[in-house]
């Protein structure tokens, strides 16, 4: 793949920026928004930015927000097609041995991918999530790996998981960083939150074995905006919860971790959220999976492939602000070598305020192109010769 660049675009918006304020001030010593967490981070979905955090890189036991990572897997792979809602996963005897919150499945019961799905989002089922690891990943162990390949390519340095639920193990670890960060890439499955911001419903309903579940995250109910994504809670870790709301088209990432009582926890949350919306918003400049341009392709079945965001990109603005002049530069590969995968990179999105890059966005394919076949590319050259 040629990864040589093709400036294709260059655009002007005028947008609101910081009044006298030459770079974006990061909140961070503000020590009264986590005062009962042993850490805590607040962070901007769309652009990552930080608005607070306290110890976020320490490495603590992060219980059941664990089954972040074990959603991200498995919206990533109903997103490539290798499992579907509808699809029924029979549930063995190692996932129904599962202790803790549970949603008491039995072995050989066979369960649809959503139903699962909801046994996590909502009631933190430890059962489900060993269920859909060895669906995903043949086994548990196995799943566990993809689990800790997926940390290394999010750039977690100090998260390694042991198991897909989060019961107490040895070097069984995360941060609050590397669960905002967790949170923000599962984030970008729209649907999740479908899940996540329920706060009641139903397992085998209209059977003598219905199941009521109820959401761990009581400020789904409780909180405007709020919905999602995972609590946990284990003797070790304490309170711990990673939220995520959304008003006024600001999606925002609150993490607290040992925090004593769940009291202790909603309320280091709610102060988060609150400070977030009192003092920023943001500006949307692209959704997910806008087409922003096409990059040539070499011995592709098809010559080009569209370049598209894989996330919403967006400026995060302090209020109180004046109006200055923001670029936005579209940098595209000048060609990609077939076959090419859908996701993969394909050139960036750049934000630039006055000479200072504001943020990057990788821009990436929006569909596979396989190889060419010997006669598409033979015909290729007869049609290349005839019109000269």
């Amino acid at each position: 793949m040629k990864r040589k660049w093709n400036v294709s675009m260059l655009l002007f918006v005028l947008l609101f920026a910081y009044a006298g304020e030459a770079a974006f001030a990061k909140e961070k010593e503000l020590p009264q928004l986590a005062e009962n967490a042993a850490s805590a981070i607040l962070i901007e979905r769309d652009t990552g930015e930080v608005l607070f955090e306290k110890d976020s890189d320490n490495m603590l036991p992060p219980a059941s927000m664990t089954k972040i990572m074990t959603m991200l897997l498995i919206m990533e792979a109903i997103e490539e097609g290798t499992i579907k809602y509808e699809d029924m996963v029979t549930v063995s005897e190692n996932a129904a041995s599962m202790g803790g919150s549970q949603v008491f499945l039995e072995p050989g019961e066979e369960m649809s991918v959503d139903d699962l799905l909801k046994a996590i989002a909502i009631a933190s089922g430890n059962d489900a999530a060993v269920a859909m690891a060895e669906h995903i990943g043949g086994t548990e162990q196995e799943f566990v790996k993809m689990m800790n390949a997926k940390a290394a390519e999010l750039g977690l340095e100090n998260t390694q998981f042991q198991n897909p639920n989060g019961l107490p193990e040895a070097d069984h670890y995360s941060s609050a960083h590397d669960l905002a960060v967790m949170a923000k890439e599962l984030l970008k499955y729209e649907n999740i939150t479908s899940y996540t911001g329920i706060y009641e419903d139903y397992l085998r309903k209209g059977t003598d074995k219905e199941f009521w579940l109820v959401n761990t995250n009581k400020l789904v109910k409780f909180y405007p905006g709020v919905d999602g994504l995972k609590t946990g809670f284990t003797q070790e870790a304490k309170y711990g919860l990673t939220a995520t709301a959304e008003k006024n088209g600001m999606r925002v990432i609150a993490v607290v971790m040992g925090a004593k009582t769940p009291k202790e926890r909603n309320a280091t949350i709610t102060n988060m959220l609150d400070y977030s919306y009192s003092h920023y918003s943001t500006e949307r400049l692209h959704e997910r999976g806008d087409l922003i341009g096409e990059v040539p392709v070499i011995k592709g079945k098809d010559r080009h492939v569209q370049a598209i965001t894989p996330e919403p990109v967006s400026l995060l603005l302090k209020k109180g602000t004046k109006l200055e002049e923001i670029e936005t530069k579209i940098e595209l590969f000048e060609n990609v070598e077939a076959p090419v995968t859908k996701g993969d990179a394909v050139g960036q999105l750049i934000i630039v305020r006055d000479g200072e890059t504001l943020s990057r966005t990788d821009l990436v394919a929006a569909e596979d192109v396989e190889n060419a076949s010997w006669w598409t590319l033979f015909k290729r050259m007869l049609s290349s010769f005839a019109g000269k």
